[in-house]
């Protein structure tokens, strides 16, 4: 039986984590350890894990505004919600997840890594009563942008922020929720693309202001 490697770390990771990275190691190596036996990652992701979810999520980083109260909507292993706990300790990192054995993974994890920074709350998204609304949202692989902005765009003050990190066809998932954007009053939207020529993954997100 061939045993399944857990991916060396990039030479990036020190960049993107600076004096975190030593958190961010710690975090890697436990969701290496236990991440497929508690349905938090696929079985083949140990090969990929640095670039294409790990660092993936850490280009976010510079995107949180100093102070923010972030939520990470269906958080699950905490991507990104734990990363970007761990490269923003000045943020505030709301982990939104309903599903009980992944709450208490996210809550184990953010006690281990003693990230004081990290509130988790179990709730679907349309369920969650937050209290104050969000200043900025994210979300990675939920759901298309059609269906998840309904869900994101009530978590959220006026003049916060959607931060959703989408796939490659993030183009036609913005023109398919076109009357959705509309009808929400979102404005300034756009797509980013983060991290060309730094990873070999690069990052989507579609930005957006709630008015």
């Amino acid at each position: 039986m061939t045993t399944v490697r857990l991916e060396e770390e990039p030479a990036v990771a020190a960049e993107l984590f600076g004096a975190r990275l030593g958190v961010a190691r710690d975090y890697v190596e436990e969701l290496a350890s236990r991440g497929e036996e508690l349905g938090l990652i696929g079985p083949l992701e140990l090969p990929r894990l640095w670039t294409r979810h790990i660092l993936n999520c850490a280009l976010v980083a510079p995107l949180l505004r100093t102070g923010a109260r972030v939520g990470d909507i269906g958080s699950g292993a905490g991507l990104p919600g734990i990363v970007l706990a761990i490269a923003r300790p000045d943020t505030q990192l709301v982990l939104i997840e309903p599903m009980e054995r992944r709450v208490e993974w996210l809550r184990q994890e953010a006690e281990r890594l003693g990230l004081s920074n990290v509130e988790v709350v179990r709730a679907r998204a349309e369920e969650a009563r937050l209290d104050p609304n969000l200043d900025q949202v994210t979300a990675r692989a939920v759901t298309a942008l059609s269906k998840l902005l309904p869900l994101a765009v009530p978590l959220v003050r006026a003049g916060g922020e959607m931060l959703l990190m989408k796939g490659a066809n993030v183009a036609a998932e913005v023109e398919a929720a076109a009357k959705v954007i509309r009808r929400l009053r979102l404005s300034n939207f756009e797509v980013l693309t983060l991290g060309e020529g730094v990873v070999t993954e690069v990052t989507r997100v579609f930005r957006a202001t709630v008015d």
